[in-house]
């Protein structure tokens, strides 16, 4: 199938790691001008490298804080002189805090929603002008399972995904008649670097060698998250849908929230 992104732009906010990083990387094998913004220089630069290998024409590296305006503006107005239009903005960041009721403090919470939700704000207001001036345009906003699911110690973190969730489907209403088509993506537990940083950090007794199969008994035990596969996700699994919803043939889904997440919609 021709996606029909040969050519076209693409900014991945938060695109240096885990699922950005993988959709990014996807969106550069299927000829796509890429912009990844993120905030480590040396991160940047390797994937950067790595996206130029992988057939990007103008592959780009971007040091942005997504959540100050300023630098998110700055991008965007690069960008402009660069490009002057834009496709595609993939919005993988989020928040980093974890803990229960008792234990996240009044900034924690405002920081999660910043980081999970006004970040994506900036980035496409800032990133419209540009679209609008493009022949099509796609957002996919990368939420969460857990906005189904809850689990209490992600209490903050779960509340911004689904936040997320739902300013991405009023944004779907406002611009799918300007031909600017908005989706959410829901990934289940995915091998990211936070989920690899945990298990270096949890009790491994007990659980089967196999590493996906091991994430996944850590996770289920941990935050109740099962799934019918037994195993947790991979990046590119995730990013294979998020790419499918930055190309031509998606122009009739509109507003979708899309699990991907091992059938725990089952649970």
């Amino acid at each position: 199938m021709d996606l029909g992104l040969r050519g076209r732009a693409a900014v991945v906010a938060g695109g240096s790691r885990g699922i950005g990083r993988a959709s990014a990387e996807l969106l550069a094998s299927e000829g796509c001008r890429v912009a990844v913004l993120a905030r480590t220089e040396s991160d940047l630069r390797e994937t950067e490298d790595e996206l130029r290998e992988r057939g990007s024409p103008d592959p780009l590296g971007l040091q942005c804080d997504l959540l100050d305006t300023g630098e998110v503006e700055a991008a965007f107005s690069y960008l402009e002189e660069r490009w002057g239009e834009l496709n595609a903005i993939v919005h993988a960041a989020g928040p980093a805090h974890l803990g229960g009721v008792d234990e996240l403090t009044d900034n924690e919470w405002l920081d999660a929603f910043d980081a999970g939700v006004v970040s994506m704000i900036r980035c496409v207001r800032a990133g419209l002008p540009l679209m609008r001036k493009a022949s099509f345009g796609r957002i996919v906003n990368i939420a969460s399972s857990n906005i189904r699911h809850q689990s209490p110690s992600l209490i903050g973190w779960t509340a911004a995904k689904a936040a997320l969730a739902s300013a991405s489907k009023n944004l779907a209403r406002e611009l799918a008649g300007q031909g600017i088509i908005v989706n959410t993506v829901a990934p289940g537990m995915v091998m990211t670097t936070a989920i690899e940083t945990y298990l270096t950090e949890a009790d491994a007794t007990g659980l089967p060698e196999g590493p996906l199969e091991a994430a996944y008994a850590a996770v289920e035990r941990d935050f109740s998250t099962p799934n019918d596969t037994g195993r947790i996700g991979l990046p590119e699994e995730v990013a294979a849908l998020v790419v499918f919803l930055c190309s031509e043939p998606a122009s009739f889904i509109v507003g979708a929230t899309v699990p991907v997440d091992g059938g725990s919609d089952f649970f």
